[in-house]
C-alpha cells in the first residue's frame, strides 16, 4: 500500500467514525429532548415552551453553534493531513469527533422542533442580544459562576462584523483556512492551535449565552459541558504552543 493510499484510507476511516458519531448523537439527543418535553408536560409547567420558538435562544444557539462547530471539524481534518506529530493529530481528532457529535445533537434538536438548520432574516448570534427568551429564573440548581455575565462577550449585541467567511467571533477567515491548507509540519501545528484557540474562545462565549438564556434543560446542560471542556482544551493548547516556542494570538 502506497503512502497516498494509506492517507486516503486513514481519512476515510476517520471521516466514517465522525459520521457515525453524528448519527448516534442525533438519535440520542432526540430522545433526550423528548424526555425534557415530557417532563414539562407532566409537571404542567408554563414557564418554558415544549417546542422553542424560531426566534428563541434555544433555536439560535443550535443553529449558530452547528455552523461554528462545522468549521472546527474542518480545521481539525486539515491539520491531520499537514503534520505527522501524533500529539497534534490525536488532539485534532478528539476535537473533530467531539464537535461533530455535539453538532449532531444540535441538528437533531432542530429536526425535533421542526425548525430550519439555518436562521433566516437575522444576523448570527442575534439571540444573544435579546433576553426575551431567557428563562431568566434559576439554572437547574447549578452554580453558573461567570456564565451569567455576558456583557463582555465578543459579538454580544450585534457588535461583530462578519468578514471573509468568518461569520461569528472566533471563526477563521477563508484566508486563514487557505494558509492552514498550505502549511506543513510545525508551521501547520502552530497555526492550527492558534486558530482553534480563537475558535474556542468564541465558542465558549456563545455557550455561556445559551447556559443563561436557553430554556431546554438538555441544551443548557450541553452548553455548560462545552464551556468546561473547551476551557480545559484552551489550557492544553496554550501548553502545546509554548512547547513549540509560540503562544496564542493577542
Amino acid at each position: 500500500m502506497t503512502v497516498t493510499e494509506r492517507t486516503r484510507r486513514t481519512r476515510w476511516v476517520a471521516g466514517s467514525a465522525v459520521a457515525l458519531a453524528v448519527l448516534f448523537a442525533g438519535a440520542a439527543t432526540v430522545a433526550s429532548a423528548r424526555d425534557d418535553g415530557a417532563d414539562l408536560q407532566a409537571t404542567g409547567s408554563e414557564s418554558a415552551p415544549r417546542t422553542p420558538a424560531a426566534d428563541s435562544a434555544d433555536a439560535g444557539f443550535a443553529q449558530d453553534m452547528a455552523v461554528h462547530h462545522q468549521q472546527a471539524v474542518e480545521m481539525s481534518f486539515i491539520v491531520r493531513d499537514r503534520t505527522r506529530d501524533e500529539d497534534v493529530r490525536r488532539f485534532a481528532y478528539d476535537i473533530a469527533n467531539t464537535q461533530a457529535n455535539q453538532r449532531g445533537m444540535l441538528l437533531g434538536w432542530l429536526d425535533l422542533w421542526e425548525l430550519p438548520k439555518v436562521a433566516t432574516g437575522q444576523e448570527p448570534m442575534a439571540w444573544m442580544a435579546d433576553g426575551s427568551g431567557a428563562g431568566a429564573g434559576g439554572h437547574d440548581g447549578h452554580d453558573m459562576g461567570d456564565m451569567d455575565g455576558m456583557g463582555g462577550m465578543p459579538g454580544h449585541g450585534g457588535g461583530y462584523q462578519a468578514h471573509d467567511g468568518s461569520l461569528m467571533p472566533g471563526m477563521a477567515t477563508r484566508t486563514e483556512l487557505g494558509r492552514l491548507r498550505k502549511a506543513d509540519g510545525r508551521q501547520a501545528e502552530i497555526l492550527y492551535l492558534q486558530l482553534m484557540t480563537d475558535h474556542h474562545k468564541g465558542g465558549i462565549d456563545m455557550a455561556r449565552g445559551c447556559a443563561s438564556l436557553c430554556t431546554v434543560k438538555a441544551e443548557k446542560r450541553l452548553a455548560r459541558g462545552m464551556v468546561e471542556a473547551q476551557q480545559s482544551e484552551l489550557d492544553a493548547m496554550a501548553g502545546m504552543l509554548a512547547k513549540r516556542g509560540s503562544a496564542p494570538r493577542a
